[in-house]
C-alpha cells in the first residue's frame, strides 16, 4: 500500500483551575492530584469536556490529555506512561493479559465520507455504499471507478483513503468487512483530522471518519466540502427512507442508539487503565465519567451507554 502520510499535530492541553477561590478550595483538603490521558482521536473531544467539568468540581486536580490514536493510548497505558488510555475498539486478549482494564464510557460510529463535489454524488446518494462494495474498495481493490459502486457507466476514478496510524476507527471499519486494519488498502493518512482534510481536498476521495470529525460541532451539519456516504444496510442496491439519517449529527446519533446503523462500524469507546486504578484522582474521574459525566455524551455527539455497562465499570473501581 502506497502511503501518503499527512501529519496532524495535537497539542496536549493542560486544563487547570485558575480562579483564586478555586485555589483556596484546593488548599482546604479537596481532591488533588494529576491525571494523564492519551489515545483515540474518537474519544478526545468528549474526554476534554469531561476533564473541564471534573476540574470545575475538583480544582485541585490537573488533567493532561493528548490524542494520537487508540494504538498509542493502549501502548502508553500499558507502559505506565499515562494513567488512562483512550481506546476506540474492543480490547484484545493479549492486552488484558498484560493488565489492561477497560471501562466502557460512550458509543459512537465510523462512517464513510466523500467529497461534497464528487462528480457522481447524485447517484451515490441513491445507491449508498454496500458492504460488498466496501470490501472491493478497501480490501481487494477490485473497484477503481465510481461507476462500479453506483452501477452506472461513470469512469471517474475512486481515490481510496485509510488511516496510517494504529487506530480504533480503521480497525472497526475493517471489522465490519470481517478483516483487520492491516488488511485495508488505500492511501494512508495520519489521524482523524488529517483524513477528513484529505477527503475535503480530493473530489474523487472516499475515506472513513469518526462521526465527531465528519460533522461540524456548532451547526451539527456535515463539515464543509465533505459528506457522509450512507450505508445500504439491507443490501438492496438503493437507499430506502429508513436508511437516510445522515443529514445532521443528531439524526445519526439517534439511529446509532436505535441500532439502525450497523455495529460494527458502530462501537463502544473505552478508558483503559493498567490494572484497577489506585490513584484517588483517577478513581474519582472514572466514577464521574460513568455517572454525572454521561449527561455530556449526547450534546457532544456521542451516545450514552446502558445502565448495565455503566454499572459494570463502577463495580470494577469499587473492588
Amino acid at each position: 500500500m502506497k502511503n501518503l502520510i499527512v501529519s496532524v499535530f495535537i497539542i496536549s492541553g493542560i486544563i487547570a483551575a485558575s480562579s483564586c477561590g478555586s485555589r483556596q478550595q484546593a488548599k482546604k483538603g479537596g481532591l488533588q492530584g494529576e491525571i494523564s490521558i492519551s489515545g483515540a482521536f474518537a474519544l478526545y473531544p468528549l474526554a476534554v469536556k469531561w476533564a473541564e467539568e471534573f476540574q470545575n468540581l475538583h480544582p485541585g486536580v490537573r488533567i493532561d490529555i493528548s490524542a494520537g490514536g487508540a494504538g498509542k493510548g493502549m501502548t502508553d497505558v500499558l507502559a505506565n506512561v499515562v494513567d488512562l488510555g483512550m481506546v476506540s475498539r474492543e480490547i484484545y486478549p493479549p492486552e488484558t493479559e498484560k493488565g489492561a482494564v477497560a471501562f466502557a464510557v460512550a458509543k459512537d460510529a465510523v462512517i464513510a465520507t466523500v467529497n461534497a463535489q464528487n462528480p457522481d454524488l447524485a447517484n451515490l446518494m441513491k445507491t449508498g455504499l454496500t458492504r460488498d462494495a466496501a470490501i472491493k474498495l478497501w480490501i481487494t481493490g477490485e473497484y477503481t471507478t465510481w461507476g462500479q459502486i453506483t452501477g452506472t457507466a461513470s469512469t471517474s476514478a475512486v481515490h481510496v483513503y485509510t488511516r496510517s496510524d494504529a487506530c480504533g476507527a480503521a480497525e472497526t471499519w475493517a471489522l465490519w468487512m470481517g478483516k483487520k486494519q492491516e488488511d485495508l488498502g488505500g492511501t494512508g493518512v495520519f489521524g482523524d483530522p488529517g483524513l477528513a482534510t484529505a477527503v475535503q481536498k480530493d473530489v474523487l476521495a472516499i475515506g472513513l471518519n469518526n462521526i465527531g470529525y465528519a460533522y461540524d460541532e456548532t451547526s451539527r451539519k456535515p463539515n464543509p466540502e465533505m459528506l457522509p456516504l450512507p450505508i445500504d444496510v439491507n443490501n438492496n442496491g438503493k437507499l430506502d427512507p429508513e436508511e437516510l439519517f445522515y443529514d445532521t449529527k443528531d439524526s445519526l446519533i439517534t439511529a446509532i442508539g436505535e441500532d439502525r446503523y450497523p455495529s460494527p462500524p458502530a462501537r463502544d469507546l473505552y478508558l483503559v487503565s493498567n490494572g484497577i486504578p489506585s490513584n484517588p484522582a483517577v478513581v474519582e474521574f472514572i466514577r464521574y465519567v460513568l455517572t454525572d459525566g454521561q449527561k455530556h455524551n449526547i450534546p457532544a455527539g456521542y451516545i450514552s451507554l446502558s445502565e448495565e455497562k455503566l454499572k459494570k465499570g463502577l463495580d470494577l473501581i469499587e473492588k
